[in-house]
């Protein structure tokens, strides 16, 4: 202390009555490494109010290494010059509620022991908290940083709480570390937010912050949720996290936005994409720019890094694209422009139950489907098995009817057409045609038609069951042959005429005589030149061409049966095939 041998709390009585009694507010101290009680602490700020203020007004403040051992009240206090506690201990809470630092506050690797209170606060000046600890619960809500705010390095063990925080300028928290949860929810960023390397044990909320010039949030690991609900981005930000949950609900980003994520659930409801947003999924680990190592993710083991997302309702997905993303929870309902959704890299779809769907052999067809087809089938399910592996809906998914689930698929599959992704646009086509053939609202002739056309060929798209039906399509026309299409001989043409006297012309008339059916027991009928002869016709059938054969009159009608029906069956094959390989 300047003018004594010793510090304040050791000084003489008399000695430290005429120091405080000589005390005037706005004086500069010097009490570096004192060990302050709460009651020594009281007298001194006592001495510095101000009159009109009814506050401490102390001038340039150094308290570098003291120890604070109560509270530390310094509530509505003004430090009009810098405010010096760096490598400060407090023992007991921190109290600098309304407190205003005209000059800069230094609090540098300080210790808060208790909970520390700064609400309201003004800082004027840089604000720096660089290695600082805090133990109890760091209270900063409500608090103007117009310098720099450096908190990076700082260890949170209790709740940090920015919330309502105004951050002019940069405001740092490069590896710090939130043991608890950290509360940003209304804060205002208008300069840069670094958070690269930082922690998070608990819950990261940045509701409805603001960050007005931020380009870069993060890279950091949550253990919890991320939760920007809210929040606006003003410029072109790129954003890397990892962490179990990130929250976008209704955040606005007015510029370009790109999402590289790690292990995260991600929400997009409501939010507002005025430019390109893209969200990826990060394949390896992030790692802290200044010293390249790969940041530890121990709060998330166990877990899988992929990326999924839950639901896109209220967007516009004009400006949306994803780059290998889980979408097989996803709910597409209340998105516009769906069809502009761009779907890149390995994004995958929910898909059908790999169990059987009915009684046996029918087995549910393997496809990509969207969740909202999920919900319907188990909501309309006659019965327990008919649901069994569909996924059940969540209590707030709303109910569609098919015909919107078939809008769903079929602007879904308009986008990845248009990204040329023909194969998984084809299973797409089929959701469509699968809630349009369930649809009650649509005329019956419609759906009959829907129902042939899915029990022929899967709606065009499964070679195997359209072949199955050609398969036994030939196997019917060729037993109809043998046993009845074909006649016992092959009619031989005869040639009859009358001579009415020598001398005179001979009219003759060639004829063939009318197919003979056959007679006698079926079994007798099938013979191998028989069935040669039906293998023919029905090949012939097939490809649209007369065999010329001679045929009985069920042999004819079955011919022409087989030459419109069974063309089209292999028509359904080619198309189906064609489907799964059209580039």
């Amino acid at each position: 202390m300047t003018g004594h041998t010793a510090c304040l709390a050791h000084l003489a009585a008399t000695d430290r009555d005429a120091y405080l009694n000589g005390l005037t507010p706005g004086t500069d101290i010097d009490h570096r490494g004192t060990p302050f009680t709460e009651d020594l602490l009281n007298r001194l700020l006592t001495a510095l109010h101000d009159p009109t203020t009814g506050e401490p007004h102390i001038g340039t403040a150094w308290f570098d290494g003291a120890t604070f051992t109560g509270t530390a009240w310094f509530v509505g206090a003004t430090f009009t010059g810098d405010a010096k506690f760096g490598r400060v201990t407090f023992a007991g809470d921190a109290k600098f509620a309304g407190a205003t630092f005209t000059g800069d506050a230094g609090f540098g690797r300080a210790i808060f022991t208790g909970d520390a209170g700064f609400v309201g606060a003004a800082f004027t000046g840089d604000a720096g908290f660089l290695g600082a600890t805090f133990t109890g619960t760091a209270g900063f809500y409500w608090v103007t940083f117009t310098g720099d705010a450096k908190f990076d390095w700082v260890t949170f063990a209790g709740d940090a709480g920015f919330a309502g925080a105004t951050f002019a300028g940069d405001a740092g928290f490069a590896g710090a570390i939130f043991t608890g949860d950290a509360k940003f929810a209304g804060a205002i960023f208008t300069g840069d937010a670094r958070f690269a390397g930082a922690i998070f044990t608990g819950d990261a909320g940045f509701a409805g912050a603001r960050f007005e010039t931020v380009s870069r949030l993060g890279p950091a690991v949550c253990g919890a949720r991320v939760v920007l609900d809210g929040a606006v981005f003003g410029q072109p930000v790129t954003v890397e996290m990892a962490a179990r949950e990130v929250s976008c609900a209704r955040t606005r980003w007015i510029s370009t936005a790109t999402l590289h994520l790690r292990y995260a659930e991600v929400d997009l409801r409501d939010a507002i994409l005025e430019y390109p947003v893209v969200v990826a999924a990060r394949p390896d680990p992030f790692s802290f720019h200044r010293s390249g190592n790969p940041l530890s993710e121990a709060e998330l083991s166990g877990r899988e890094p992929g990326v999924r997302l839950t639901s896109v309702g209220g967007v516009d997905a004009a400006h949306l694209a994803l780059h290998t993303i889980d979408l097989s929870m996803c709910r597409f309902a209340g998105a516009v422009h769906l069809d502009q959704l761009r779907v890149d890299g390995w994004c995958t779809f929910a898909t059908t139950p790999t169990g059987r769907g009915r009684r046996f052999p029918w087995r549910w067809s393997r496809r990509n489907t969207l969740a909202e087809e999920h919900h319907w089938r188990v909501r309309t399910a006659r019965r327990p098995a008919r649901a069994h592996g569909w996924t059940a809906p969540s209590s707030d998914a709303p109910e569609l009817r098919p015909a919107a689930v078939a809008a769903l698929y079929r602007q879904i599959r308009k986008s990845l057409e248009d990204g040329k992704n023909e194969p998984d646009a084809a299973d797409f086509y089929y959701g469509e045609c699968e809630m349009r053939r369930h649809d009650t609202f649509r005329s019956r002739g419609e759906r009959m038609l829907l129902t042939a056309y899915w029990a022929l060929s899967g709606y065009g798209l499964r070679a195997t069951r359209a072949l199955a039906w050609l398969g036994a399509a030939m196997t019917a026309t060729i037993a109809v042959m043998v046993l009845w299409g074909l006649p016992v001989d092959d009619p031989k043409p005869t040639t009859t005429g009358r001579q009415a006297a020598v001398g005179q012309q001979v009219t003759l008339t060639t004829d063939t005589p009318d197919p003979v059916n056959p007679t006698g027991p079926l079994p007798d009928r099938v013979t191998g030149e028989r069935f040669e002869k039906a293998l023919r016709v029905v090949i012939n059938s097939v490809v649209f061409r007369s065999s010329g054969q001679d045929l009985t009159t069920t042999g004819t009608y079955a011919e022409m049966t087989s030459r419109l029906a069974e063309p089209v069956l292999l028509g359904l094959v080619v198309l189906a095939v064609r489907s799964r390989v059209k580039r």
